[in-house]
């Protein structure tokens, strides 16, 4: 049980992406089913978890056991998904999310439960009665109400939404910081800057005046420091209801525009559940009661639930005729799911087609020069589907991207952490492609030796020859000496030597702009022959400098 120390709302930032919980949520089951949830099971799991490819990392060298705790207790046992008490157990709930069968339904339903206070979330004594509110409940709301809800908006004032009786005073104060802005005399930065630190000290005004501003990773008390690290908090919890929010399907995101709006297909969906679910919390005392609400996954009721709403739905989506009153609700699903799939590939074809045709080359490019300048809500989302338009525009390879896309074919998260970002077939070789906002020494740490994993995944699925390209805007050059020895270094767990190609994103974009100047689409066997040459380099240079010298210079001049 864990008590709700902050004075402002917070949202689960362990995993950042909803959908990872998935194969964690796996292990658990497989391996500690039954088990009791405690520091040897933990320390347990987390070593299960590094042995896979979907964990980066091997957990805190410090606390293995709050490893453990951290990828467990925050999303998948609050949203219900596990049982930790008596015996670890998986619930009904995470038994339909890692069967991946509408996933999104099945988080929407768990996320429209999540409430403080609860008995997973208590209330000490000092702020007793301040939280009152089922958060993303509250949030949509806010989306629903406002029209649009900007990142900024959402972190300083829908983090302050703690009651729902709440919620008219902050549209309020968003009108408000909306009608101020216009009147700014500096730039918006400044204001936001100035407008964030006034909303924390009027939050943690009590606090300030006691001398209570020592935070719990620093001996700093200063107010800076306090300040800055509330406001950093609220930062992070508006960034995980972003990403949590969209994985529901429910809304979208402008990525210039760094805002959530409710899909306009998705409207009646919202409207019916914001009208038919009770804003208060439950069962905020018993424990046993809230976990059969929580674990029961036909609650709340969506209005996809209802029969005659479904067929409607279906009838719409498909344009099917045919009488099909006798299918099962759950049959009806199926079908309306299975449309939506059919639907959005054909979108994606449509995509592919154009970018073959070099039709997207001027929106490509701008994309690309908007990721430099920092201009994307999500950067590292937005580098990973743009390279993939690109390396599809740029030679006749089947070149599939394993990010996953909204119902409109635009990007909603980035690949799983167990497969490479974007995988070319080209008859008779394959080109795993990885790219990576990362820089500086983080970049070799976190990108290096998953990135020849991943290579050497798709090696034996595939069994044929393979070569990975590597992009990032910087390369680092950790990341250079690596990649350079993996070229003559035999190791069987990697399926041989590693071809590992490394280019600034400036370089690539070179690339493809000498293919589009080109006038003609590059054979495939121009991309392998920067490969085939980045081998032969790397027998013949006397270091890692000349090498990737060497090969940058020849992919600004591949054509």
């Amino acid at each position: 049980m864990a008590y709700l120390k902050s004075k402002t709302l917070f949202f689960t930032t362990s995993p950042r992406s909803p959908l990872k919980m998935i194969p964690e949520i796996e292990v658990l089951h497989n391996h500690f089913e039954g088990k009791l949830w405690n520091t040897e099971t933990q320390i347990a799991f987390i070593k299960k978890l590094a042995e896979g490819n979907e964990f980066e990392g091997q957990g805190s060298d410090k606390d293995m056991a709050l490893s453990a705790r951290d990828r467990i207790t925050r999303a998948p046992k609050a949203l219900g998904f596990v049982d930790l008490n008596p015996v670890i157990k998986l619930t009904m709930p995470g038994n339909k999310l890692i069967c991946g069968k509408r996933t999104e339904e099945v988080l929407l339903r768990q996320l429209l439960k999540f409430q403080l206070p609860s008995p997973y979330h208590k209330e000490p004594e000092r702020v007793n009665g301040l939280f009152g509110v089922k958060p993303y409940l509250e949030i949509f709301r806010l989306i629903y109400e406002l029209g649009t809800l900007g990142f900024d908006e959402l972190m300083i004032f829908g983090m302050q939404l703690t009651h729902y009786n709440r919620f008219d005073a902050v549209v309020a104060e968003i009108k408000r910081f909306r009608r101020m802005r216009t009147y700014a005399e500096t730039g918006y930065k400044v204001f936001k800057c100035t407008y964030l630190r006034n909303e924390v000290e009027k939050i943690y005004k009590d606090d300030i005046v006691e001398g209570n501003t020592k935070t719990r990773e620093s001996r700093d008390k200063s107010l800076d420091k306090f300040v800055k690290t509330k406001a950093s908090n609220m930062r992070d919890y508006a960034d995980a209801c972003f990403r949590y929010l969209r994985a529901t399907g429910m809304v979208e995101i402008s990525q210039r525009g760094h805002s959530l709006s409710i899909m306009p297909e998705k409207r009646a969906e919202v409207e019916f559940f914001l009208q038919t679910i009770d804003r208060k919390p439950i069962y905020v005392d018993d424990e046993q009661k809230y976990k059969e609400y929580l674990f029961d996954i036909t609650l709340p009721v969506l209005y996809s639930d209802d029969r005659e709403r479904l067929l409607k739905q279906v009838t719409e989506v498909t344009g099917v005729t045919r009488d099909l009153t006798a299918e099962t609700t759950e049959a009806l699903k199926d079908i309306l799911e299975d449309a939506i799939v059919t639907k959005k590939s054909e979108i994606v074809k449509e995509q592919i087609k154009n970018l073959k045709e070099y039709k997207n080359y001027s929106d490509v490019m701008t994309v690309f020069n908007d990721i430099k300048k920092n201009a994307f809500y999500d950067v590292p989302l937005m580098l990973e589907w743009n390279i993939w338009r690109a390396m599809t525009m740029l030679d006749g390879g089947e070149i599939k991207a394993n990010l996953k896309l909204d119902d409109k074919g635009q990007p909603m998260s980035t690949a799983s952490g167990n497969m490479a970002d974007i995988v070319c077939d080209y008859g008779d070789f394959g080109l795993a492609v990885e790219v990576t906002m990362q820089s500086g020494q983080k970049q070799y740490e976190t990108e290096g030796e998953p990135v020849s994993r991943h290579l050497a995944k798709l090696k034996k699925e595939t069994g044929k020859e393979t070569y990975c390209l590597f992009v990032a805007p910087k390369i680092n050059e950790s990341c250079i000496a690596y990649f350079y020895a993996l070229h003559t270094l035999n190791i069987a767990f990697y399926g041989g030597t590693s071809v590992i190609v490394p280019l600034e994103l400036d370089v690539f974009m070179n690339m493809v702009e000498q293919s589009y100047m080109a006038g003609y689409v590059p054979d495939p066997k121009r991309v392998k022959e920067i490969f085939e040459y980045s081998v032969e380099q790397a027998k013949a240079s006397k270091d890692e400098n000349e090498w990737y010298a060497k090969i940058k210079e020849k992919a600004l001049n591949w054509l």
